[in-house]
Formats: C-alpha cells, structure tokens, sequence
C-alpha cells in the first residue's frame, strides 16, 4: 500500500512549478489531491476547486473534503527591485498573495486539518528571509511573515497534532522565476556558481522535501524552516 493511499491532501497553486511537481508525486503515490487555484492543473487527477488567492472566496472551497491529512500552500511571488521604486502597493500585494491568502484558506481548511488527527501543513519561505539579500526586500518581508505564521500556528495546533512547517528554497527553475528573467541561459552559470552544490534547484528538489513533510515518516518535525538551497544559505 502506498504511503499516501487514502489520504487527502489540498495543494494551492499547483499548476505550474513546485506546486505542479508536489501534485504529480503525491498522486504516484496514491494520495487523493484536491486543487484550488485559478487554473485547473493538468498531468493528474484532482478535484479542483476554482480560487484566488489575491481574492480569496471561502465558499469556492465548499467541495473540500470533511477531513484533510495535508495541506500545501504554493502560491509566491518574485518582485526583485530597489527599495526607493518599490511602492507601498508592491509590499500589499506581496503580502495579500503570500501570506493574507495561506491564512485564508488554512481558516476555510482548518476544521478539516483537525478531523484527521495527524495533518501536515507546508508553507513557502525563501533563502532571502534568512540571508541579507539586496532587491528583495518586498518578498523577504512576506515571507519571514510566513515564517512566523507558520511557527506560531505549529505551537497552536499542536494539541490537535496538525504539523506546520516552512520550505524555503534559493533559486529554482519555475516559471515564476523564468518570468523574472533569473534562469535565462545567460544566467544559469553564474547563478548555479553562487550555490554550494553548483547549480540552481529544480522543482522535484523542492518537491521531495514537501512529500516527506506530508507523509507519516516527517511525523515528529513541526515548527521548522527547512532550508532546501543547495547550501546557500549555510556553507561559503
């Protein structure tokens, strides 16, 4: 029997990139997945709820199961600029996405956590909310707000046994982060050099440490930001 067999699981933002990568294996290995988001994702079975996450609708979620063993919030943004051009609506809109829509959903999807006695919840952080990284201070402020959501609702929850914890990756080929530019082809060497392990991550990087999270193997890990960057964040 496979480890997921039975076990439901919400993935926010999962038709495209990590979000994508963690759907694709959690259904390899039985697992039924429902998906919200604006698009419905392709490559897999899921019951997908339509939602956004800039303006979350709690009854789009109607659908969501009784019970839910996991819940993984996939939704980021990559605003990269000087502090003197970002605006105040630059950080409000980092922010609504990023944090504001996972407290949303987790509201919606909470009584459901708390039915399954053992869930797992998995945000996103980023290497830039540890390091001191210049042009990042919009998404380096959303996400340490991530950070400490997710250690304050770890503590919270804990009675319940519902498991938060954080993934925090450095650069990964998505197409948030093509969008941006960062993993053009003139670029990938130079950015691969600045990690330990010599190149930038891959979606299935992040993904596999989402899965453990998930899964009953992770069952004595809450309250942690894992730092899955190639060392980025740790090693020179």
């Amino acid at each position: 029997m496979s480890k997921f067999t039975e076990k439901n699981i919400l993935i926010v933002g999962a038709s495209s990139g990590i979000g994508q990568a963690v759907a694709r294996q959690l259904a390899a290995e039985g697992a039924t997945l429902f998906t919200a988001g604006r698009r419905k994702p392709e490559g897999f079975s899921s019951t997908h709820l339509t939602w956004d996450a800039t303006q979350p609708d709690e009854t789009a979620l109607n659908a969501l199961p009784g019970t839910l063993h996991g819940l993984v919030y996939a939704p980021g943004t990559i605003r990269l600029a000087p502090f003197g051009r970002l605006k105040m609506e630059h950080y409000e809109e980092d922010l609504k996405l990023n944090v504001l829509g996972a407290i949303s959903i987790l509201k919606t999807a909470m009584p459901a956590l708390i039915q399954a006695k053992s869930a797992s919840v998995v945000l996103f952080s980023t290497v830039a909310a540890q390091l001191g990284l210049g042009l990042h201070s919009s998404v380096s402020v959303a996400k340490s707000a991530v950070e400490g959501l997710v250690k304050s609702l770890a503590a919270e929850y804990a009675p319940h046994y519902i498991r938060f914890n954080a993934v925090a990756p450095s650069l990964t080929d998505t197409p948030l982060a093509q969008a941006a530019g960062l993993v053009a082809p003139n670029r990938l060497e130079a950015a691969g050099k600045r990690h330990p392990l010599g190149r930038i991550g891959t979606p299935d990087d992040i993904a596999g440490m989402v899965t453990f999270l998930l899964s009953d193997e992770s069952a004595w890990v809450t309250g942690q930001v894992l730092h899955i960057d190639g060392g980025m964040s740790t090693l020179k």
